[in-house]
């Protein structure tokens, strides 16, 4: 969602909000949508965010008056678990193209938590009776669903690590280095605003990074950075990253 039409709704939800007296939900939203939002300010009003468990990448805005306690307050979201044979592979793009194909809204849908014969569906309440009753099937692979779900959670996405060495910690350098471009394609994919380090979109080649950082590159994944204090013989740094698949 561009910023200035997500500003305009945030600020529609807070007009609201203060007029009813009740929360107001604005949802799914990217992690880089969250950070935007949290950095906004509406006298009077407080923003909460939840995703339908701890720590959800994709989640739930809600809306509400500072004098409000929303400590139990159900957001409109519901989980739907679907089962499938344990040798039967299916990976988090299958959901999604599944959800996609009957017509669901990207943004009704949260994170979608995967593992061997169970995966864990976050999606919007007005829709998880849709996608309970439609989905029989994701792709070739026969499905159950049902509301809800038992705990522990799938993991979710798998990762994979890899080593890399960069002549330095610039933004741009590391990018280059974590999906094979070129320094010069990579400076212009920053400063395109394609590239986000901790949810922030960052347009500056030259920032700098460190351990613990998280960065996505639009159209080549997610990544977080382990650890990047080891130097070579040439003086070179040794990047060492995860990258979700």
């Amino acid at each position: 969602m561009q910023t200035e039409l997500l500003k305009a709704r945030v600020a529609d939800l807070a007009d609201m909000a203060l007029k009813s007296g009740a929360p107001r939900f604005l949802g799914f939203l990217t992690p880089e949508e969250a950070e935007f939002v949290k950095g906004l300010g509406f006298k009077g009003t407080v923003f909460s965010f939840f995703g339908g468990y701890e720590n959800a990448e994709r989640v739930f805005l809600c809306v509400h008056s500072a004098d409000m306690d929303v400590k139990h307050t159900s957001y409109p979201i519901d989980a739907v678990t679907v089962t499938f044979r344990e040798r039967d592979t299916l990976s988090h793009r299958d959901f999604l193209g599944s959800l996609m194909s009957k017509g669901i809204k990207r943004e009704t849908v949260g994170d979608i938590l995967v593992e061997n014969g169970r995966a864990v569906m976050f999606v919007g309440r007005d829709i998880s009776k849709y996608v309970c009753e439609q989905t029989d099937r994701i792709g070739r692979v026969g499905v159950q669903t049902e509301k809800g779900y038992t705990e522990p959670l799938p993991l979710g996405a798998e990762k994979t690590v890899s080593s890399h060495t960069v002549a330095s910690l610039r933004l741009d350098c590391v990018v280059a280095a974590l999906v094979n471009l070129s320094r010069d394609k990579s400076a212009k994919f920053i400063a395109d605003g394609f590239v986000c380090v901790n949810s922030v979109i960052s347009q500056k080649p030259t920032k700098m990074v460190s351990a613990g950082d998280k960065i996505t590159v639009r159209g080549y994944g997610k990544f977080t950075v382990i650890s990047a204090d080891g130097v070579t013989r040439k003086g070179r740094t040794v990047l060492v990253a995860e990258k979700y698949k």
